[in-house]
């Protein structure tokens, strides 16, 4: 059984049945709002799966009955929206929150409460999903700067060693080259004294700099070569 015919169903068996009697009356004047809405919606409606995507419509004969249902709406405090599928006119619901609000509304509760444990298990999920984005990128952005420091610090040493380097430039190139893994905090832990985060990733930024006045030099000299 569809979602939809699972709202169905639970409507049906609130009301007893009355929905089969139901026709469209000509205004909303002196109409139980909510009944004359689950008497349509059992009537024309459909209502997708919470799990694939949301949506929610009734589908009305004419432009008087989709004005009709949009006022019922509007008088439970629903803004719907109205299209035109041939010669039918759709009165349509998109928002997750409203389309439970509104299963609520025409005595539904047992499908609003599924739906919003779709919702809640769906947000979890993106949650979930996102965070390990996040951090995916982090490791990611962390793995590359290390490649990178490493990659600068052995320049360096091949090409006068690291004792060219100013003691505490040195001391964090080392510690780099020993824990090419660890993160900044990590790293800065493992000076003595102890070093934050700014200051190590201040340091490896000076590193870096070396290394490009390195490597430009050398490409100057290796160009006069050529002459």
């Amino acid at each position: 059984m569809s979602f939809s015919q699972e709202v169905k169903k639970e409507i049906t068996e609130r009301q007893a049945g009355r929905a089969a009697g139901f026709t469209f009356p000509q205004n909303t004047n002196n109409i139980n709002p909510e009944s004359a809405l689950a008497d349509i919606f059992v009537l024309r409606g459909s209502v997708n799966d919470p799990d694939v995507s949301y949506h929610l419509e009734i589908v009305c004969d004419d432009e008087h009955e989709a004005q009709l249902v949009s006022e019922l709406m509007e008088q439970r405090g629903f803004t719907a929206k109205r299209s035109q599928r041939k010669e039918k006119h759709i009165v349509y619901l998109k928002d997750r929150e409203t389309i439970a609000d509104f299963l609520g509304c025409i005595g539904a509760v047992s499908s609003m409460m599924k739906m919003e444990n779709s919702l809640i298990i769906k947000d979890m999920r993106n949650s979930v999903n996102r965070r390990v984005n996040f951090e995916t990128a982090n490791i990611e952005r962390t793995v590359g700067a290390a490649v990178k420091d490493i990659d600068d610090i052995r320049y360096i040493e091949a090409n006068g060693g690291l004792k060219q380097l100013p003691g505490g430039l040195r001391e964090i190139a080392e510690i780099r080259m020993e824990f090419p893994e660890a993160s900044l905090k990590s790293l800065g832990e493992a000076m003595d004294p102890p070093l934050g985060k700014s200051g190590v990733n201040h340091r490896l930024r000076k590193i870096r700099e070396y290394a490009v006045k390195l490597r430009s030099c050398s490409d100057r000299k290796a160009g006069n070569a050529g002459f």
